[in-house]
């Protein structure tokens, strides 16, 4: 059975701490759940919902899919269920619908992600020997015997090794901001409250300006507050059903799917082994590929990335990505198939995409789509 994405809607992105200080992961799931399932009925699409999938990092836990579910009024008959790949956790939440829907046993699913970096719990880690808790920043991404460092030094010290400077990560960033100003995204938004539109878009981001911000993970560094992406809150979901049962609506077909493990040291490189093998499976060639939507964490990955697979940097996120729009962690993989939707189910757009994400550790995500004509 040929799976295929439908019904893609997001929130806006908004800055942690701000328009959805007070919002917690239901509160944006839920909205836009309710908009994907009134788009495919709308397109006459009559089967159940067998199961709704969201990837989350930080959540309350309690499974936010399936709170999320019952807040959006899908009945107390569809289940959820919530995956953690950390970065990729909404891309893998898609992922493992298609998977579902092609194997034949389910029919229509509403699968993406969703992160609240505002209302995420504060946890402590339990007292050792009469000492005081520890804060919990942050999970362990790998066991003391590897590397695991931040994201942020993993950054700079993959700039470092790859030799891409802080000039050309400035440049890389300009653009991102540039395209995302220039971009009208409303048609893809679900208006939460008063906040119809991503709050961390603005415009005259020049590379001089850029330039002038100092580095954020340490003073040798090159990644800095322009050139990363931001803490942010969000969600996005689609409907993944079969390509008979979406006939006649706007569709995307999923032509494959990967992941992939990679040196946790330099996470961002995460995403070229899970491409190539995308590729390989699907029979395709990194030239056929018209857009890329990589998470744009930090210029010096989705640089790295460009590189190691010779992607022609003109094709990636030519709307602007995360380092213009925010990064809300466990939406974002699933935010990446819905700019990539909106890109390739406009006239003349692209024929084939891809949606790529590095994650912690030392893991990529990749999923491979084409139109549907």
């Amino acid at each position: 059975m040929s799976p295929v994405l439908i019904a893609p809607w997001r929130t806006p992105i908004g800055n942690a701490g701000h328009g959805f200080a007070d919002l917690t992961t239901t509160d944006l799931a839920a909205p836009v759940l309710r908009a994907v399932l009134s788009t495919v009925r709308a397109g006459g699409v009559e089967a159940e919902v067998d199961d709704v999938v969201l990837g989350n990092c930080l959540g309350p836990g309690g499974d936010p899919a399936r709170v999320a579910a019952l807040r959006a009024g899908l009945g107390i008959g569809v289940p959820g269920v919530t995956v953690d790949r950390q970065c990729g956790s909404g891309l893998d939440a898609v992922m493992q619908a298609v998977l579902r829907v092609r194997g034949g046993a389910d029919d229509l699913i509403l699968a993406g992600g969703v992160e609240s970096a505002s209302t995420a719990p504060w946890r402590f880690w339990p007292p050792v020997a009469g000492a005081d808790p520890v804060r919990y920043t942050r999970a362990p991404f790998a066991p003391p015997e590897f590397a695991d460092p931040d994201m942020g030094a993993a950054a700079d010290e993959l700039a470092r090794v790859r030799g891409i400077g802080r000039e050309r990560q400035d440049a890389y960033a300009a653009r991102s901001h540039t395209l995302a100003a220039a971009t009208d995204f409303a048609a893809e938004i679900v208006p939460i409250g008063a906040v119809t539109r991503d709050e961390r878009i603005r415009s005259g981001m020049t590379v001089a300006r850029l330039s002038r911000l100092r580095p954020s993970f340490g003073a040798e560094g090159t990644a800095t507050a322009g050139n990363s992406c931001g803490i942010s809150d969000g969600a996005a979901a689609l409907a993944v059903t079969s390509e008979a049962r979406a006939s006649g609506m706007p569709a995307l077909r999923v032509l494959g799917c990967a992941v992939a493990g990679s040196d946790p040291a330099l996470p961002g490189l995460g995403p070229v082994p899970a491409i190539r093998k995308v590729l390989r499976r699907s029979g395709r060639a990194v030239s056929d590929l018209g857009v890329v939507e990589i998470t744009e964490a930090f210029a010096s990955v989705v640089l790295a990335v460009a590189d190691e697979l010779g992607l022609d940097e003109t094709t990636i996120c030519p709307q602007g990505g995360a380092i213009a729009m925010g990064h809300p962690w466990g939406a974002s993989g699933a935010i990446l198939l819905v700019r990539l939707a909106s890109q390739m189910l406009a006239v003349d757009g692209p024929a084939l995409g891809l949606a790529a994400c590095a994650i912690g550790g030392g893991q990529g995500i990749a999923v491979l789509v084409e139109r549907v004509s």
